[in-house]
């Protein structure tokens, strides 16, 4: 069986191209289609992959402009040629799912959001600090988007969603149902431990992960928290810290398992499809303090892996943190929990889907 996966692009890394990371292991011989690629933003054993890229590679800027040539990811998308493939993999949060699959081939879209910028367009304006002028610019534009997202999802043969608020909004918008696969989570090996006196938040710090809130509430409470990660927010939260905060920038995968292990509390504040960061704190037997929404409703359990605030403000962070401060926990259970969601688990539910779809072509052959 030959395989493609599809991405939308390498250009960053996070919980996408973790869960890519994990198809292509699954088919370690599949090439990679995506619509740009750069090698210095994603892990350098991506250099060894079959990474084939769009004409958009060769656009001017691409690295800085990549979001203002939004228009033209459907067209690289449909140009691609997947002649002879049988099953197509997408990873999409956006355009992946678009991509044309030759007849006879199945198409598998593991869909991590529907495009947030078209079905949820006045949130996303907001977070991004566009104005008034460039709203009316764009509104146009996102509606040609949303209907080629909505003609293209008549393409895909199944669904996959990685939480029930994904799969809520994959029925919104495509009338289609979903199955519901978490990410895999990495689960290093665990000891319990006496916890640190620090709090953990990080990942990539743009807008819509709502660290602002994290911030603003440590900082009124003077207690210790560490920030790892980098991205174009970072400026503007460390403007807005105390001396108590501390960014880490950019960490190492042993450096940031040493982190998750050590701190007293992970938090999570803003609403994710799913989110990652909640289950690999989970992993190192460590409590979750998340906002009550997305996907961490799949993952946090209150009272045992964790605890909600149910405001997105810094106050109601800032009271739970507080609340929960003399809370015990059981590592091991915690540890448990997170191992519901490990690799395996994720390898055996996409290796079900898969076959599934594999058996329906055989019988489409047959017939």
């Amino acid at each position: 069986m030959r395989v493609a996966l599809v991405h939308d692009y390498l250009n960053q890394y996070g919980g996408a191209e973790r869960v890519l990371e994990a198809l292509h292991e699954l088919y370690p011989q599949a090439p990679v289609y995506t619509s740009i690629y750069d090698p210095e933003a994603v892990p350098a054993g991506y250099r060894a992959w079959d990474i084939r890229v769009s004409w958009m590679q060769r656009l001017p800027g691409w690295r800085r402009l990549f979001r203002a040539y939004f228009p033209l990811y459907p067209s690289a998308f449909e140009r691609f040629d997947l002649h002879g493939y049988d099953l197509v993999l997408s990873s999409s949060s956006a355009y992946a799912k678009g991509i044309r699959v030759p007849p006879g081939a199945r198409h598998v879209c593991y869909c991590h959001t529907p495009m947030r910028f078209v079905w949820r367009t006045a949130a996303y304006m907001e977070r991004e600090g566009i104005g008034a002028a460039g709203r009316t610019v764009l509104a146009p534009l996102l509606w040609r988007l949303r209907q080629w997202d909505i003609a293209t999802s008549a393409g895909v043969d199944t669904f996959v969603a990685n939480s029930g608020v994904v799969a809520e909004r994959i029925r919104a918008a495509y009338g289609r149902e979903a199955v519901i696969v978490p990410p895999p989570v990495d689960l290093p090996p665990f000891q319990p431990e006496p916890p640190g006196d620090y709090y953990l938040a990080g990942g990539r710090l743009i807008p819509y992960k709502r660290l602002d809130l994290a911030v603003r509430a440590f900082t009124k409470l003077g207690l210790p928290l560490k920030i790892f990660g980098d991205g174009r927010d970072r400026t503007a939260l460390e403007a807005l810290a105390g001396p108590n905060i501390e960014f880490l920038g950019f960490v190492s995968e042993e450096r940031r398992r040493a982190l998750f292990a050590g701190c007293r509390a992970f938090i999570f504040p803003g609403e994710e499809d799913f989110g990652i960061t909640p289950l690999e704190a989970m992993a190192a037997g460590r409590p979750v303090i998340a906002y009550a929404a997305g996907g961490a409703l799949d993952t946090v359990v209150e009272g045992v892996t964790g605890h909600f605030f149910h405001r997105q403000s810094p106050a109601d962070l800032a009271v739970t943190v507080a609340a929960a401060r003399k809370d015990e926990y059981d590592q091991r259970a915690i540890r448990r929990h997170a191992e519901s969601f490990g690799r395996e688990v994720f390898f055996a539910k996409m290796r079900d889907i898969i076959a599934a779809q594999t058996s329906y072509r055989k019988k489409s052959d047959a017939g």
